[in-house]
């Protein structure tokens, strides 16, 4: 990583000592809670980390795509840049663009994480939703979001490869359930960071589109959002939540709806306006990881299991005896 130092850049505003919890949606936060209902899950994910599974996807994307830098490409790199001075982090991780015809970017990496953005996102979005972006992959490094994340990269693409040991899957599923409710976070902060939830709005219908973004009506796109949200019997429902269970990303339409009604609340204008937000260094309300919302993911947590046709603590019977058969009988023995 290289150090940010004390300049910031000209076209940021530093939100000093800002705490990721200032803008933790509250599916983040109780979907973490309920993934410490499984047992060993923690020792799991170090393992597949320390397995070697995160140094190889560090250096599929080191080997394969450009670090990218004052030298290289020195817009775009400020642009990544000034997310982390606005959110005043000490560390700007190393970017590396790739070639790949999908637009997307992603943080990996548990204790030093890089940021990698595809090709095909910086021919689709203009200057202010690429900052958008950047942003949103700073909010889940401030928020300590990288060692399951990276863990669920991870699952995802062993899933592609072949098929997951039976312990594993339900695990995938989990994180996969928490990795949605993150991603809500993000958009928060991508907001607060560009100053402009509408830009942020716009960079998901973008990517959403993926084509002849100039020509989009941003107000139509909000507006299908509430028809995605508020419309639509129990089977428009029940399709709604099967087509959410199916993806790493809960869908644009909802992601927008999600960020403005943020906005409406005024915490938006609390952070932004007035300076006015949770820091680093304030205490945690023990009572912020409670209430019904804990139970809902709890159960979804549940949920995964029981399809998989286990309960959540056979299962993790099932990963001491994984975590032994790979070589983590120690970690097994110590998590008991």
């Amino acid at each position: 990583m290289e150090s940010s130092g004390s300049n910031l850049p000209a076209e940021g505003h530093r939100l000093t000592g800002i705490s990721a919890r200032a803008f933790q949606h509250p599916a983040d936060r109780a979907a973490t809670a309920a993934l410490g209902s499984i047992p060993y899950l923690d020792t799991v994910v170090r393992k597949l980390i320390e397995l070697g599974y995160e140094r190889a996807l560090r250096q599929s994307y080191l080997g394969s795509s450009v670090r990218l830098s004052e030298e290289q490409l020195g817009d775009v790199w400020r642009e990544h840049a000034i997310a982390y001075a606005t959110l005043d982090m000490a560390e700007i991780p190393d970017l590396y663009l790739t070639q790949y015809p999908a637009p997307n970017a992603i943080a990996i990496g548990s204790r030093r994480p890089i940021v990698v953005v595809q090709s095909e996102l910086i021919r689709l979005l203009d200057k202010p939703q690429r900052r958008a972006v950047f942003a949103h992959e700073a909010a889940h490094i401030l928020a300590d979001h990288q060692l399951y994340r990276t863990a669920l990269a991870i699952l995802v693409l062993l899933t592609r490869n072949a098929r997951l040991p039976l312990p594993l899957a339900p695990v995938r599923t989990a994180l996969m359930e928490w990795g949605r409710a993150t991603e809500l976070s993000a958009d928060r902060a991508a907001a607060i960071v560009t100053r402009d939830p509408l830009v942020v709005c716009r960079t998901l219908m973008s990517l959403a589109a993926g084509a002849m973004v100039d020509e989009l009506d941003l107000d139509v796109f909000m507006r299908q959002g509430l028809d995605y949200s508020e419309g639509g019997g129990g089977l428009e429902r029940l399709t709604r939540l099967m087509l959410d269970l199916g993806v790493t990303h809960p869908l644009p339409v909802k992601r927008t709806h999600e960020l403005m009604a943020w906005v409406r609340s005024g915490e938006f204008d609390r952070i932004v306006g007035h300076g006015e937000y949770v820091r680093r260094d304030d205490p945690v309300d023990p009572r912020a990881d409670g209430g019904e919302a804990v139970s809902f993911y709890a159960e979804r947590v549940r949920d995964a299991f029981r399809d998989a046709g286990e309960s959540v603590s056979s299962v993790g019977q099932q990963l001491a005896g994984w975590l032994r058969g790979s070589g983590g009988e120690d970690a097994a023995e110590e998590s008991e």
